[in-house]
């Protein structure tokens, strides 16, 4: 029987039996910045560091081409039908850059275009935004963090996915630094200004971080990353495969602005509704970095009943929209009342931006989106 489709908003026994690659030590690597690889000292000096907004320029957009049709099953060819229509749409704004392995290189090419580059370098699955580096500047250079990929805790296969960040970095000759932690990209969401959101279910969790306290985790994040606040949402443990990523529940898309996942109306409660819930209740009375009380804005879910994807792993949050040069990237799921509600949210955020919708029932019903499918290299953009 084969696998079930990945899923994000359930945990898949079925990987359970799954080995786990060996990894071993590459022969070489990209350069990586001296001492990176040690946990810092909470008292490190990180004000060199800034981890910058998504809405900063990008010089290019990374995203992955699904190899694995143990994880995808039937649907790998129409999954791979929506990874090249959010290429394709990205773009005709800036640079995509799409990792294939060698052997599925011509196909992907075929698939997205000629304005979508393919390179060939191993990949696993889609998720660009777990397994490429966050990228920061660092005294004004760029600096890729390698959160160390483990497949959300082990719970897929990826031994090819663990090394994107090294193999990458060293394609772009671009400094590495080995966080002291293990997390992925999704966990991560800033304002470019100091202040962090994350989830505590996905890194305060025993799975990628154990015997670490939040306190621990907290200083890692401060000092790999150059943040200055952290505001932590409880999230949900154990019920998807990313225990939660915080790019599904609440977004920046200003300083001090914030828009926060709801459930469609009447729709019964369950752990995802309590966990913005929980959210919108901290961020209400946060403030970021500078000391500023946060706007709380909500981003209303679809009409389960009306969209055209199904599945029990859907997600049918608009919070995982992906900002890019000049471009506002949002699903399209059917119900077009809630779509255009969305779009004009997103308009009035994003006002010097085109917001375009992409249809990914197929990433969605898979526990994904768009953000989850892309990676920003922030800087100028490529020529």
């Amino acid at each position: 029987m084969s696998l079930p489709p990945l899923s994000r908003r359930k945990v898949l026994r079925s990987f359970a039996g799954i080995g786990v690659l060996a990894l071993g030590a590459a022969a070489c690597g990209p350069r990586e910045t001296p001492g990176a690889s040690a946990s810092p000292s909470p008292s490190q000096k990180t004000s060199g560091r800034r981890f910058g907004a998504e809405w900063d320029s990008h010089t290019r957009t990374f995203m992955s081409w699904p190899a694995l049709e143990s994880v995808w099953g039937e649907q790998l060819p129409s999954v791979r039908e929506d990874i090249a229509r959010v290429a394709r749409a990205v773009a005709e704004y800036e640079p995509v850059v799409l990792m294939a392995r060698p052997e599925q290189q011509d196909a992907a090419q075929r698939a997205c275009g000629s304005q979508v580059e393919v390179i060939p370098l191993m990949v696993d699955d889609l998720w660009a935004r777990d397994t490429v580096p966050l990228f920061v500047e660092d005294s004004g250079h760029l600096l890729g963090v390698d959160l160390n990929f483990s497949g959300w805790g082990n719970k897929q296969e990826h031994g090819n996915d663990a090394q994107v960040g090294r193999r990458l970095l060293e394609k772009y000759d671009i400094p590495r630094a080995k966080a002291p932690l293990v997390a992925e990209g999704g966990s991560f969401e800033t304002d470019g200004e100091g202040t962090l959101l994350i989830t505590e279910s996905s890194v305060v969790n025993k799975n990628r971080n154990p015997g670490r306290s939040r306190d621990q985790i907290e200083a890692d994040i401060k000092s790999s990353l150059g943040i200055e606040k952290v505001l932590w949402l409880a999230g949900v443990r154990g019920k998807d495969i990313t225990d939660a990523h915080v790019d599904s529940i609440a977004r920046f898309t200003a300083p001090g602005v914030v828009l926060v996942d709801r459930a469609f109306p009447d729709s019964p409660p369950d752990v995802w509704s309590r966990a913005a819930d929980q959210a919108r209740t901290v961020l209400k009375d946060a403030t970021d970095a500078r000391g500023k009380s946060l706007e709380v804005v909500d981003l209303p879910q679809p009409d389960l009943d009306k969209i055209t994807g199904r599945g029990d792993a859907f997600v049918s949050t608009y919070a995982n929209f992906y900002v890019a040069n000049g471009a506002v990237f949002m699903p399209r799921f059917g119900d077009a009342e809630a779509d255009d509600r969305a779009k004009g949210i997103l308009q009035d955020h994003f006002p010097q931006r085109d917001v375009v919708q992409v249809k990914i029932d197929t990433i969605a019903s898979g526990g994904g989106g768009i953000h989850c499918s892309t990676h920003d290299q922030p800087g100028k953009p490529a020529k």
